[in-house]
């Protein structure tokens, strides 16, 4: 898909044409110019051979149907994985892209092993959605929600990213709700207190993954730069502003931040940092997010009875937290796998 020189076709079309084009791409989802059939043959002619609607992909779907992995080629031959998962209560959210590779070389992250290639512009980011809305389309279904946890870090290009939450989130296009769009960082600082500025009140997710410095500047060399100290400072100062809950990711990997120890390290750090403090009746605007991981070779699952055992531990000092199901280890679904796949 290559939107690029759309306004430069329709520039000497009437002004609302811009509107429609763009409505029929963000928001009926047309696959070629074709069915655009309010403008003339000539014009969609055009716009075929200017502004390609095509998207060119490979996908790979689960045996339980219930996860859809899609690696996209982009138009200079890069190519990004984008992930659609289906909620048993008819959800369908996405997971996109913000960059092709990343900079961060986080040890558990397939993604971390390209290194960062460039970032995405916003209508790539896009570009994501639309290929599964398109998908979706065949069902009479639609893309519910959106998260930013795809490859690459979120607030390394902030300025497209928000250009693509403000698209999904008007009505004239995907008409996605604030509350329906995450996204997660590895904890850039920056970013945060931009975020906290902004009119739009989206679900922001930090990658926690190790209770200690120590242990997480191994896992995510990162930490060296935004430690957690100042990244939950950050975090408490975001919650003071916009009074809304935040995410903590933390994916358990075998023998390595799964004992008790660490769920209990893990509960210090929610307990002391709780945002706002309890007398304001506003603790409960932290919470883990359990992540099962995803085999990349290099790291293994933590079983069964020690995620429970994790969870005991979290349960029994009052900690907050959901689980989250894993989707598609059938299907090369952790970050980065399928578009390291060669």
């Amino acid at each position: 898909m290559d939107l690029e020189n759309l306004e430069k076709v329709l520039e000497n079309e009437p002004k609302y044409r811009l509107k429609q084009a763009n409505e029929a791409v963000f928001k009926n989802f047309i696959s070629n110019w074709e069915e655009a059939t309010f403008f003339t043959k000539d014009l969609r002619d055009k716009l075929n051979k200017e502004c390609p609607l095509e998207i060119r992909a490979s996908v790979l779907v689960s045996k339980k149907e219930d996860s859809v992995k899609a690696k996209i080629t982009l138009k200079d031959g890069f190519e990004i994985e984008t992930v659609l998962m289906r909620h048993a209560d008819g959800r369908n959210t996405v997971c996109v892209s913000s960059q092709v590779g990343c900079p961060l070389g986080c040890l558990f992250c397939a993604t971390g092993k390209m290194g960062l290639k460039r970032s995405l512009t916003s209508e790539e980011i896009l570009e994501q959605v639309v290929f599964f809305d398109r998908y979706l389309k065949k069902e009479n279904l639609h893309v519910t929600n959106v998260t930013y946890m795809g490859m690459g870090e979120p607030f390394l290009n902030y300025d497209n990213v928000l250009k693509s939450v403000k698209i999904l989130n008007d009505y004239k296009y995907f008409n996605i709700g604030v509350r329906s769009i995450s996204v997660s960082t590895a904890g850039i600082i920056e970013g945060i207190k931009k975020l906290s500025e902004e009119s739009l009140h989206i679900n922001l997710a930090i990658s926690l993954h190790a209770p200690t410095d120590k242990l997480r500047r191994e896992l995510m060399p990162i930490d060296k730069k935004y430690p957690l100290e100042k990244v939950l400072k950050a975090v408490e100062e975001y919650i003071e502003k916009t009074k809304r809950k935040v995410m903590f990711e933390y994916v358990l990997i075998k023998d390595v931040n799964d004992s008790d120890k660490h769920a209990e390290e893990l509960a210090k750090i929610m307990s002391r940092h709780s945002g706002i403090p309890p007398k304001a009746g506003n603790n409960h605007l932290y919470f883990v997010n359990l992540i099962l991981y995803n085999d990349t070779g290099v790291f293994k699952a933590s079983d069964t009875k020690r995620v429970e055992k994790f969870r005991e531990v979290l349960e029994r000092l009052k900690i907050r937290y959901t689980q989250r199901y894993r989707f598609g280890d059938d299907i090369a679904a952790a970050c980065g796998q399928f578009a390291t796949n060669k």
